[in-house]
């Protein structure tokens, strides 16, 4: 195999130097199968994904001023799952893949670091994957590919970019953020230009203006809420599922006027309130969106090409416009304009700007990672919460029948969810640091009284709760 490398992309360096025990920038996608998975067929569906993307036989090194992925000659293995949910991939005293494939009982999962690939690409995968492994199984022997699905909105990934190659390369090329923001790229729009006019500009004028206001007659200005807790014994992820129908929660969601992401921020908002107690001057919530860059620029690379958008909201001491429905509205005010081509250029032109300048390119590797540590440290400060939505997947046949649920969740800092839907069920997993769920019953408290069927499942993660148990592992049985 041939020695080639690429340096990491704008993205993945900040999951590098932001990594700790608690939080090991791991994320997991799995699906569930109509049977108990069968090792050696899956295997022989790895072998031959393995074989197509090229990426994915990547490791990480690190050198003097960068980190770099460079090709190796390591095969995968699959394995039952005997490791908590989003252990550790990536140590710098070994030269391993950056993900792993572990099955358990009727569940096919991809767990991958995310200096690797992010949620996108990762879903590029395991829908070959589950393709490969399921025509294998059912003796079908026949060439599938991939299918994709709009997103439910502007933060969750469009549709796939490979649909019209049957089998695509996903080869260990420079990232796409060089190929579209690089200084010598004509922008999309010239700098000064302000977003795209919209409805929701106007209201996100009225809004700003009655948070100042609010402030004022407060005093002093409010500070982002920071949602603390009891740490789990050894920093194992708690991760708690939630199963619904998907058109029964797109339902509510557009009677808000609000796409599916932010009305699920805003329900988390509302339950966050419910259980803090008395936030003080830490009045404000706020929440940090992916958003998936190749439904504006397209890339069929399987690396990191997302960015970030910010949402917050503060609360009243009287509570008005506290309701649900005023924080769906307030939050699609901040996020439309956020979340459009231009101004997400402007944002990742500047990151690169930073990225690239002459004394941070001279400055050695370890410099570099304390840097980072530290504005990510900053970033943090400014965030409650966070949310991430892949949106609706739709898989080709035999996997679009013989799948149902399929699940996304990430390490965690601070606690989040992510959701994802497949077969008309909606599936959302909170993640958090801590043991304490109170924001979670809230929230599904919110979704039954609106007449949504909710199915609840728990990972154990304290002493008493594994040893109550028979299984010690961290996945919840399907």
């Amino acid at each position: 195999m041939p020695d080639s490398w690429v340096r990491l992309d704008n993205a993945s360096n900040i999951f590098l130097a932001a990594r700790s025990d608690a939080d090991p920038k791991v994320f997991r996608i799995s699906a569930e199968v109509d049977h108990n998975v069968e090792p050696r067929i899956l295997q022989e569906a790895l072998d031959a994904t393995y074989e197509r993307y090229r990426l994915y036989h990547a490791v990480l090194r690190g050198g003097m001023f960068w980190y770099y992925l460079q090709t190796s000659d390591l095969h995968p293995t699959v394995a039952p799952e005997h490791l908590p949910t989003c252990a550790p991939i990536y140590r710098e005293d070994r030269r391993n893949l950056l993900f792993r494939v572990v099955y358990r009982r009727r569940r096919v999962i991809l767990e991958i670091f995310h200096a690797l690939s992010d949620g996108t690409g990762a879903l590029w995968f395991l829908t070959d994957l589950l393709n490969a492994y399921l025509q294998a199984q059912s003796g079908t022997g026949r060439t599938a590919r991939e299918g994709g699905d709009e997103p439910e909105s502007a933060a969750d990934p469009a549709p796939s970019s490979l649909d019209a190659e049957p089998h695509p390369a996903h080869e260990l090329i420079a990232d796409s953020f060089s190929h579209y923001f690089h200084r010598g790229r004509e922008p999309l729009a010239p700098s000064g230009d302000t977003e795209p006019a919209s409805a929701s500009i106007p209201l996100g004028a009225r809004v700003s203006a009655r948070v100042r206001a609010r402030n004022l007659r407060g005093g002093a200005r409010p500070r982002v809420h920071r949602v603390r807790g009891t740490r789990t014994p050894d920093n194992r992820t708690r991760v708690v599922e939630l199963t619904m129908p998907t058109q029964a929660v797109l339902a509510l969601a557009r009677a808000e006027g609000a796409s599916l992401t932010i009305y699920l921020t805003a329900l988390f908002f509302r339950a966050l309130r419910e259980t803090i107690g008395p936030l003080g001057r830490a009045s404000t919530l706020a929440a940090s969106i992916p958003i998936n860059l190749r439904q504006f620029f397209p890339s069929t690379s399987a690396r990191n090409f997302f960015a970030t958008v910010r949402v917050e909201h503060t609360f009243a001491r009287d509570g008005v416009g506290d309701d649900l429905g005023s924080i769906c509205r307030e939050l699609e005010a901040q996020f439309r304009p956020k979340a459009s081509p231009q101004a997400l250029e402007r944002k990742l032109r500047r990151l690169i700007r930073f990225e690239r300048s002459p004394l941070l390119r001279i400055l050695p590797r370890v410099l570099k990672d304390a840097i980072l540590r530290l504005i990510n440290w900053g970033n943090n400060r400014g965030l409650s919460v966070a949310v991430s939505n892949l949106g609706r997947v739709v898989l080709p046949e035999p996997a679009g029948s013989r799948v149902g649920r399929m699940l996304f969740h990430v390490s965690a800092v601070r606690p989040q969810f992510c959701a994802m839907s497949h077969g008309g069920q909606l599936t959302i997993c909170f993640t958090s640091p801590f043991i304490e769920t109170d924001h979670v019953r809230a929230f599904v408290r919110m979704l039954t009284a609106s007449r949504v069927d909710v199915t609840v499942a728990a990972a154990r993660v304290t002493d008493a709760e594994l040893a109550a148990g028979s299984d010690p592992r961290q996945e919840p049985s399907p």
